[in-house]
């Protein structure tokens, strides 16, 4: 059963209504989902996706802005303990610092699209990559990152129109990847971080809180997590979906409540 993390970068909770985001909406009330998980500090990407897939804190893997160094003390991260489990796994995205969240030889394909702070449809163009590649190799786990939500957020301002209005656009290209997938493919999309004004990275209240929506055979639908949940969670819940073991240094947990039974 294949599993999708499908990233929006500086997505708002409060964005996915305010711009009327039909398919993310849809997603929403087909999964188990909440308003209300937890980013960490500080918030900022690079920072935020060394802790999505190492679940870990920046105060432990060390990287506190978007410049990557490497662990004092290395921990094993999610593409790692899925291959090292015999799983294929791919990224496809449109930043490029990302490239770091694995380490070199673990991957089976990854591929940068058109670079989302100098085009605003490159995220429809990594969705179409993504869906190419799925369709074609079939990996069991996927990475889709789309960045220009956050990159029109920095230039307009969070929740301004322009803002809204991106959303609403990559809207489609969720639409177009979830329409792509076969029905037993289990999606955890998510954002990294909020904003405020054309900024992110403290610890406002706006900042800090994501969405966080899993969909997906035995997950329970339009079911709201009442459980907190943190970025932290997503590879411990990706690892179990995928009945891989998580690794003893992981400090997330397993969110059982979006599982049936």
């Amino acid at each position: 059963m294949p599993a999708i993390l499908l990233m929006i970068d500086g997505m708002r909770p409060d964005a996915i209504a305010a711009a009327d985001c039909v398919n993310l909406l849809a997603l929403q009330g087909r999964s188990a989902y909440t308003l209300n998980a937890r980013s960490v500090m500080p918030t900022v990407t690079l920072a935020c996706h060394m802790s999505i897939f190492h679940s870990v804190p920046p105060t432990r893997h060390g990287i506190t802005d978007n410049i990557y160094i490497p662990m004092a003390r290395p921990v094993t991260g999610l593409v790692e303990a899925l291959s090292q489990a015999g799983k294929k796994c791919a990224f496809f995205y449109n930043w490029e610092q990302l490239r770091d969240v694995s380490r070199p030889g673990y991957l089976h394909f990854t591929r940068c699209t058109n670079d989302c702070a100098t085009n605003d449809d490159s995220d429809h163009e990594t969705v179409a990559v993504a869906l190419d590649y799925i369709h074609r190799e079939a990996p069991d786990f996927a990475f889709v990152y789309l960045g220009t939500v956050d990159e029109v957020g920095h230039r307009y301002g969070w929740m301004s129109e322009g803002y809204l209005a991106q959303l609403r656009y990559v809207d489609g290209a969720v639409g177009q990847l979830l329409a792509g997938l076969s029905a037993d493919t289990t999606v955890l999309t998510l954002a990294d971080h909020g904003g405020h004004d054309r900024s992110h990275g403290t610890d406002l209240p706006e900042d800090m809180t994501i969405p966080w929506m899993v969909t997906g055979p035995s997950v329970r639908q339009n079911h709201e997590i009442v459980a907190p949940v943190s970025l932290l969670d997503t590879a411990p819940t990706l690892a179990h979906v995928l009945g891989v073991s998580a690794p003893r240094q992981w400090e997330g947990r397993v969110v059982e409540e979006v599982f049936e039974g």
